[in-house]
């Protein structure tokens, strides 16, 4: 990937997810937080509507993601 490329879509990313608890991400404008319970790690955030979300690995890699607020 180019810096060109990675400047002009910040969220496409071949970095590995964190896997740390509490660890921060983002994606199409808004952050999700890794939490985990009972061995099942997912990432918890809020729609566009307010509403919970929570999501797994696969899920954020499709939607794209970024360490940092786009």
């Amino acid at each position: 990937m180019s810096t060109e490329t990675a400047v002009l879509n910040p969220t496409r990313t071949t970095e590995s997810l964190p896997t740390a608890l509490c660890s921060v991400v983002w994606s199409q404008g808004h952050c999700y937080v890794r939490e985990g319970s009972l061995g099942r790690s997912r990432w918890v955030g809020m729609d566009h509507r307010g509403r919970a979300v929570s999501l797994t690995d696969a899920d954020l890699r499709r939607r794209g993601w970024s360490l940092r607020r786009a």
